[in-house]
């Protein structure tokens, strides 16, 4: 099984929207943001042909990154988890993974420092990140049969730019 790890475009100023008086939980994304996104969510494809499940963390800029991330892969987002909140359990991603049987790529849409810790979970065990996704960055993994803790290995990791300049 392989997991596409995607963070999330740039969103608004988390200052300027508090101003609004909303929840950040419905901080959108720039429309700056949601352009370069689109851009990078081609070469997403590019480099990974086919998504079997793309999930999100339920927060609106996490949303509309995966529905883009969708739009790409011309498929539909197949729902929000809780797993992937910024301050999620790790081991609650792992459980959220435990019934994919017979999916072959699964694609997630999430949050920093989350993101980070998670894929460094996954990959070693230990709970302190050990690399940095930056926003509508993403990075791809393998398992051998199923997503859990200490058993992944890293294929590739990308930056936005290097999304965006990336030939095919």
């Amino acid at each position: 099984m392989k997991l596409l790890v995607v963070r999330h475009a740039v969103a608004m100023d988390r200052e300027e929207f508090a101003k609004t008086g909303q929840s950040d939980d419905l901080r959108p994304l720039t429309a700056d943001g949601a352009r370069k996104m689109k851009r990078a969510a081609k070469r997403l494809r590019a480099e990974v042909e086919t998504l079997d499940l793309l999930v999100t963390s339920p927060l609106v800029r996490a949303v509309q990154t995966a529905d883009i991330v969708a739009n790409a892969y011309g498929t539909g987002v197949a729902g929000t988890t809780t797993s992937l909140l910024p301050d999620a359990p790790l081991e609650e991603f792992e459980k959220s993974c435990s019934g994919l049987r017979g999916k072959e790529i699964l694609a997630v849409v999430g949050h920093e420092p989350h993101l980070s810790r998670l894929v460094t979970w996954l990959l070693t065990g230990r709970r302190e990140s050990r690399l940095r996704l930056r926003k509508g960055g993403a990075c791809l993994l393998e398992f051998e049969s199923r997503v859990r803790r200490d058993s992944g290995t890293l294929i590739w990791l990308l930056t936005p730019r290097q999304l965006a300049t990336r030939s095919r």
